[in-house]
């Protein structure tokens, strides 16, 4: 039964429990009744005015159609005619909605205008040299970021929605002529599996992909950065872009990519490896270190240094906690300290910095409670936990675990617990990428670019440890004879 616009647009707004920020204009054009229907919040005002009110108040004709409208009187980018199921989604994506009287579809313009930041450095991934936009929370920038450094008609972009309260708006990018299709019918496949009621961040959609969601090792890779992600595309991964976060989810992952920075490229590659080499080194610091202090002065202290082992003996032997408790409450200390600047507000920061490191810690010492080696040690591992802070819960959990471990079987515990560690990441994958790859298994072609890096000239072909169905990066220019010199 046709229906009249006002009446239309008076339903509309009964669907939505009659809220106050969706706005109805009814016009009187000729001898026809329209009403434009919009939600306030998500819509840019002026652009209403000024592309539809205005042109619509020039228009003369008595009798015309949505089409008419559409071609010759309101000359918007975006305009579509849509039949009334589609109608709502579109008014709460943004769009303002005219109806006509007698007609049951209605002609949808792109007005949105979210509330968003502006693009700048992420906190997270800040370089001395190199690009220094990040992603932001509105996927139509974000795309926009990646667009803009890979004009190629060759990038695919699919658009899923995943939610049913919130409809979140979730992109896959990634080269059709490069990725292994198979990876992104196993991303779909999983992400169909569930029905969720909201979406509000890509961290939601991680536990959807990983293929061990109870495993405290990270499966899905992720940034902040379009330069970054872009690399990730042009090696054959996938990128999924989420609507409402700056974090982009990067697939298929492997473990040492988090070894390397976004500002490794833009730098010497000798310069770079040695840093990479630090990073590893770290990591083991970071884990291991408080583990073997503890079985040290517990099991071994016969293999220290006499001067070294009179100085542990000397500030140890008044402590009321063994090595074992004396070590934990340090690390417990830490981990509270580093809650609380978390959640401080930021003009309190430094007055959490002077009471943690100067009053608790000295007055610590000074009390008998802790040595100085102990607290030495700790903050020496929880400072290089963040040399790879995409890494960093993990290695805290490592750290307490060969903690324990240290303290009830010595060295030979923890050295049983990394052949168990080293086992059990040995059996991971992400989406047919071994998770140590490329060193497990050895792939000899990809170790240019993993602890030691190589010039970028030398890198010609595509990581294989990644599945991609063009393996070739880089190839040499033509020489004087016209033939490619790369043969």
């Amino acid at each position: 039964m046709n229906m009249k616009a006002s009446e239309r647009a008076q339903e509309i707004k009964k669907e939505f429990l009659d809220s106050p920020d969706i706005i109805i204009r009814d016009i009187k054009l000729g001898d026809k009744n329209l009403s434009l229907v919009f939600i306030d919040e998500l819509c840019n005002i002026e652009e209403i005015n000024r592309s539809i009110l205005f042109s619509l108040s020039k228009f003369c004709e008595k009798d015309f159609s949505l089409e008419a409208l559409q071609k010759e009187v309101i000359t918007f980018c975006n305009a579509e005619i849509l039949l009334n199921e589609e109608i709502e989604e579109k008014l709460l994506r943004g769009f303002a909605v005219l109806f006509k009287d007698n007609d049951k579809r209605a002609l949808c313009f792109n007005t949105v205008m979210y509330p968003g930041r502006s693009v700048e450095e992420p906190p997270t991934s800040t370089v001395i040299s190199g690009p220094r936009e990040g992603f932001t929370e509105t996927l139509k920038i974000n795309l926009s970021l990646i667009r803009k450094r890979l004009p190629s008609k060759k990038l695919k972009v699919e658009e899923l929605s995943i939610g049913r309260r919130t409809k979140t708006r979730i992109n896959l990018v990634y080269f059709n002529d490069i990725v292994d299709l198979k990876v992104v019918d196993e991303i779909k496949r999983k992400l169909d599996k569930y029905d969720i009621d909201g979406v509000l961040d890509s961290y939601y959609l991680v536990k959807f992909l990983e293929n061990r969601p109870n495993s405290i090792f990270r499966q899905i890779g992720n940034c902040e950065k379009p330069d970054i992600a872009v690399a990730k595309i042009l090696e054959g991964r996938v990128v999924i872009l989420v609507d409402g976060t700056p974090i982009a989810l990067t697939i298929p992952y492997v473990m040492f990519e988090d070894f390397q920075s976004s500002n490794d490229y833009y730098s010497d590659a000798h310069r770079v490896s040695i840093l990479r080499i630090i990073r590893v080194l770290g990591l083991f610091i970071s884990i291991f270190l408080p583990g073997m202090y503890i079985a040290l002065q517990l099991y071994h202290y016969k293999v220290l240094p006499l001067k070294f082992l009179v100085t542990i003996v000397n500030t140890t032997q008044n402590l009321p906690l063994n090595p074992f408790l004396e070590i934990f409450f340090i690390i417990v200390l830490f981990d509270i300290l580093f809650e609380a600047s978390v959640r401080m507000p930021k003009y309190l920061g430094m007055a959490i910095s002077i009471v943690g490191a100067l009053i608790l810690g000295d007055t610590a010492v000074k009390a008998g409670l802790v040595s100085p080696p102990g607290v030495m040690i700790v903050a020496l591992s929880a400072i290089t936990v963040y040399i790879i802070p995409n890494q960093s819960s993990q290695i805290s959990l490592l750290r307490i675990v060969f903690a324990i471990i240290g303290g009830t079987l010595g060295f030979h515990g923890i050295m049983l617990g990394m052949l168990f560690l080293l086992a059990y990441l040995c059996n991971f994958d992400s989406f047919n990428t071994p998770y140590l790859a490329p060193y497990s298994p050895y792939i000899k072609d990809d170790m240019k670019d993993f602890i030691l890096k190589d010039s970028l000239t030398t890198m010609t072909k595509r990581p294989k440890s990644i599945p991609n169905e063009n393996t070739t990066r880089l190839k040499r220019g033509k020489g004087k004879n016209g033939k490619n010199s790369n043969n």
